[in-house]
């Protein structure tokens, strides 16, 4: 479940800019037999997990907290909020049901409530956006007191129109100023988490495939999530249509990684991999050379250890095989000898 949440955010194309911070709300509502609850949602500050909210139970769960965080938000609010949300579910759930099959057991409906905080501490842009059976019913972004809206709901303009009235009232007055004074409050709690900064690990490497080679390179165990890796071929960056990958994926420690790969001949080129990073004072460049004679200069080495094994054990095992021998002759003349003397002693 972690995983799917973590790709879910990743695959969004709306994010906070680099620096900028975001307080992310991910909304599901579920109707028929499943093990889950009516109705809950997962809060998230940036890429970290700190909320988590059950309708069966009404409980807020804290979720990897260090100090408490009791005073970050009004906790009467957040449940308003969550029951508005809630009966907004309800409301579209009707709709959701007109337009699919009555065999369907089971529907889910989502939401998805971003807000961001610039860098100069002014509130950015917030973003609501529904989904029912995987896909987008609209969206509706607010910024600068701007309403904007995208959608494809089968309903009357009539009631889309009071919809939107009613969205652009509790964004203005509920929505966001809650989830901007949320967000400043999980930020003086959570900046050390949230700020700090861990080096990418950089690799450029080559397998070998039945057509050719495949140049990887990959970046993994940085943080936060926003990288720029580039690859470079005798210096001139490779077009994106011959990149395969490329998704940013997470770990399991909360770092990310970032695969790029490049399938060539064994041609004569010289491959490098550049990356960008908020912990990296300067890129970081790795370089792989590659020629026709390489693949053999690489096993040179590994012949060379293997021969030089197999003299050692050789002259070791003639040395015990000679050492043995000694003993069997040694030990064979001292029987003849205690033979001999027996024989003079009985005569």
């Amino acid at each position: 479940m972690d995983t799917i949440l973590h790709l879910f955010l990743l695959s969004l194309p709306i994010a906070a800019p680099k620096g900028s911070h975001s307080l992310w709300v991910l909304a599901t509502y579920i109707k028929g037999q499943t093990p889950f609850p009516e109705f809950s949602y997962v809060v998230m500050l940036d890429d970290v997990r700190v909320l988590y909210y059950n309708s069966e139970t009404k409980t807020l769960i804290p979720r990897g907290n260090t100090t408490t965080e009791d005073d970050v938000f009004n906790s009467n609010v957040h449940l308003t909020i969550s029951d508005n949300i809630q009966s907004s579910f309800k409301e579209k759930w009707v709709v959701a049901t007109n337009n699919v099959n009555k065999t369907y057991s089971v529907l889910a409906l989502q939401r998805l409530v971003v807000c961001e905080l610039r860098d100069d501490g002014e509130p950015g842009q917030m973003i609501t956006r529904d989904a029912a059976r995987g896909s987008t019913t609209d969206e509706l972004l607010y910024v600068d007191k701007n309403f904007t809206y995208q959608g494809n709901l089968n309903i009357s303009t009539q009631v889309l129109n009071l919809h939107l009235k009613i969205s652009m009232w509790n964004h203005e007055h509920l929505y966001r100023p809650f989830c901007i004074k949320t967000l400043k409050g999980y930020l003086e709690k959570r900046r050390n988490q949230v700020n700090r900064k861990v080096k990418p690990k950089v690799r450029l490497f080559r397998k070998e495939l039945s057509s050719g080679f495949r140049v990887s390179c990959l970046a993994t165990g940085f943080y936060p999530r926003h990288i720029n890796l580039t690859l470079f071929r005798d210096g001139q960056p490779v077009s994106d249509h011959e990149i395969i990958g490329g998704d940013l994926l997470p770990n399991g420690d909360g770092t990310y990684q970032m695969r790029k790969s490049l399938e060539i001949s064994a041609d004569k080129h010289k491959y490098t991999c550049s990356a960008t990073h908020l912990s990296l004072d300067n890129k970081l460049d790795v370089t792989l050379e590659y020629d026709h004679g390489e693949p053999f200069k690489s096993v040179i080495p590994s012949v060379l250890m293997v021969l030089a094994l197999m003299l050692v054990f050789g002259v070791a095992a003639a040395i015990t095989s000679w050492k043995r021998q000694c003993a069997d002759s040694i030990k064979s003349g001292y029987s003849t000898a205690s033979a001999s003397e027996e024989s003079v002693d009985t005569t």
